[in-house]
């Protein structure tokens, strides 16, 4: 007899998720099946949700990549993994592990990449279906609630800033203050850098000061990018731009230092406003980055294990998902929201 499971499930783009009894996946050769803990909620669930990307999930699907939880089932072959451990099933569901890219440590432009809460069912469950491959191992003493911003925002951050090559004392610039660059803040002290935060919001610059930030700019101030430059002593070695807006994007480029590098991670809608002259006569480089490798995902973890980073987080129930959606659109979310399975059951 098929067991069941809750799911918030998305049945249209544009509407609200539906909760479900759905049948808890069978667990298949080189499968895991989790138990969920905690699932953080980002707001690429949202755009999930609302089918904004070109690349649509096919509906219906289970959003949520930021699960964490208990291994309760192996499927055969499978030996990385055991029932009990605990482990994350993050955005990088999985990859070919043959193209170029996977045999350089990219997985995460792998062309044949999967992806939980949108190519694959997600943490919005009480079970997630999970490539053991892929898993995130969480270190022992890091709560499933801390862990699972982790998996993504702080992922994400971490693997932004090694990707700036900012050194140890130099300065880096982090544009928005809020869900992902709280973490971001934390990640670049730890390593060593200079930090200079910028928002729009006084209250989230007052708490990236908090977070030890060396300087604050409000982004809406009248000579904002001077006010960096000046601040950082010619400019930010690197600019970490997390803030989904063009304008964040923009300024970027004007706070980066001659030969800095300007790495993206947020996703506004639009087309990015480039100034060429100011790129090519400052030599300034543009990156993109995408999420991170497992290496970087047991890198940036171990930070949190360490008690260098830690989330802060707004505890919610599965069944207040559409309030939390509403209210990350509306830019209502100061922090990172989990769904707390345990308290829930």
């Amino acid at each position: 007899m098929a067991s069941y499971m809750q799911a918030a499930v998305v049945e249209r783009f544009g509407k609200p998720l539906v909760f479900q009894d759905v049948v808890v996946p069978t667990v298949g050769p080189g499968q895991i099946l989790v138990k969920t803990e905690a699932c953080g909620v980002c707001h690429t669930d949202l755009h999930a949700a609302q089918g904004d990307w070109l690349l649509k999930p096919t509906l219906p699907f289970i959003p949520g990549h930021e699960g964490i939880g208990r291994v309760v089932a192996v499927g055969a072959g499978v030996t990385i993994v055991k029932e009990g451990d605990r482990v994350g099933v993050p955005w990088l569901y999985s990859a070919c592990g043959h193209c170029e890219h996977c045999l350089s440590a990219w997985e995460t432009v792998c062309g044949e990449a999967q992806f939980g809460g949108y190519t694959k069912n997600g943490g919005f469950a009480e079970y997630i279906l999970a490539d053991p491959d892929y898993v995130a191992h969480i270190p022992d003493g890091l709560a499933p609630r801390e862990a699972a911003p982790l998996i993504c925002a702080g992922v994400t951050t971490y693997k932004g800033i090694k990707v700036s090559h900012v050194r140890p004392g130099e300065w880096i610039a982090i544009s928005g203050a809020g869900g992902l660059g709280h973490l971001a803040i934390q990640y670049a002290k730890a390593m060593g850098l200079q930090v200079c935060a910028i928002d729009i919001d006084e209250g989230k610059l007052a708490h990236a000061r908090r977070l030890g930030a060396d300087l604050a700019v409000n982004a809406q101030s009248e000579g904002a990018v001077e006010a960096v430059r000046r601040g950082t002593k010619g400019g930010a070695h690197g600019v970490l731009i997390t803030a989904p807006s063009l304008r964040a994007f923009k300024q970027g480029i004007g706070m980066a230092r001659k030969r800095g590098t300007c790495v993206l991670v947020g996703l506004p809608p639009g087309d990015f406003p480039v100034p060429l002259f100011d790129v090519v006569a400052n030599c300034i480089t543009i990156r993109g980055s995408f999420v991170g490798t497992r290496e970087d995902m047991a890198e940036a973890l171990a930070f949190a294990a360490d008690g260098k980073v830690k989330a802060d987080i707004e505890v919610q129930p599965l069944s207040a998902i559409n309030s939390v959606l509403d209210r990350l659109e509306r830019g209502d979310v100061p922090s990172r929201v989990v769904l707390d399975f345990e308290a829930a059951g």
